[in-house]
């Protein structure tokens, strides 16, 4: 059989691309990562030609057949490497999976860039917003330690790529997740201690320098 050809159109900062290397790295996939520079100084013709609609990364080429936005490639990782699945068995325990995987998309990361990127007498809004989307994402994460369970999966490898961030939010929205939410702190620990995590994420002190670049830029320091 003829070695799979498989690369990643990447960006160092973004948490998108860290759920697809997360995703690689939990089924040992070997690829090659190529790095767009900061998208603000223009786009590599590769990017553009293999997501001509959104132009942005993530980017899975798959024997140079390109797979665009990071739920569905991490979904397309899972289907076509059958091996450790991310979603569990149970036909409706996978629809919640496919749910809260929606709403992590739909809510976390642009209500968490709220927080870091307002004014001051915006922060504290942007904060509470924050805080109340992980209230739903804490209550049903529960007592067990992934979403899944037992198991790291779907929903685990979708929240945790934009975890980096986190420190960032806490710093500027003067609060401590820990002490709202300590199960999903605890989640948060035990999910980082997985080579797989620790090694597909930013550091988040590189984060933390980078969203301070930002706000002076736009003069918010």
């Amino acid at each position: 059989m003829a070695k799979e050809n498989i690369k990643l159109l990447s960006l160092w900062s973004c948490p998108y691309c860290w759920r697809v290397k997360v995703a690689l790295a939990e089924k040992d996939i070997d690829y090659e990562e190529i790095l767009e520079h900061e998208l603000m100084n223009g786009k590599s013709e590769l990017l553009l030609e293999s997501n001509p609609v959104h132009k942005q990364v993530p980017v899975l080429l798959h024997n140079d057949k390109p797979i665009s936005e990071s739920t569905n490639i991490v979904t397309y990782i899972d289907e076509v490497w059958l091996a450790k699945s991310f979603f569990p068995t149970c036909e409706y325990e996978k629809s919640q999976a496919r749910f809260w995987g929606d709403y992590i998309d739909r809510k976390v990361y642009p209500a968490g860039r709220a927080v870091w990127s307002s004014k001051e007498d915006e922060v504290e809004a942007a904060t509470k917003e924050f805080l109340d989307i992980l209230m739903h994402l804490d209550a049903t994460l529960g007592d067990k330690d992934y979403f899944n369970g037992d198991t790291f999966g779907f929903v685990d490898i979708l929240l945790i790529a934009l975890t980096s961030w986190f420190p960032a939010y806490e710093k500027y929205g003067g609060f401590k997740l820990a002490d709202h939410y300590p199960k999903l702190a605890a989640w948060i620990t035990r999910s980082w201690a997985r080579k797989t995590v620790s090694e597909s994420l930013a550091n988040p002190e590189m984060i933390m320098n980078f969203c301070v670049r930002i706000r002076k830029l736009y003069g918010l320091e």
